[in-house]
């Protein structure tokens, strides 16, 4: 029977580093997306 490796993975370390700076990509983005579009409603509202 062949001995199994107990060193883990970098899959099963936890969070993988790329996918954090992914989400924060995203989360920013989305959010400068959303001030964007409320500055335009805030700018068109007012005149």
């Amino acid at each position: 029977m062949p001995a199994r490796p107990t060193a883990k993975s970098s899959q099963e370390d936890g969070f993988p580093k790329a996918l954090g700076v992914r989400l924060f990509v995203y989360l920013a983005g989305g959010h400068l997306l959303g001030a964007f579009l409320w500055l335009l409603f805030e700018l068109g509202g007012s005149g």
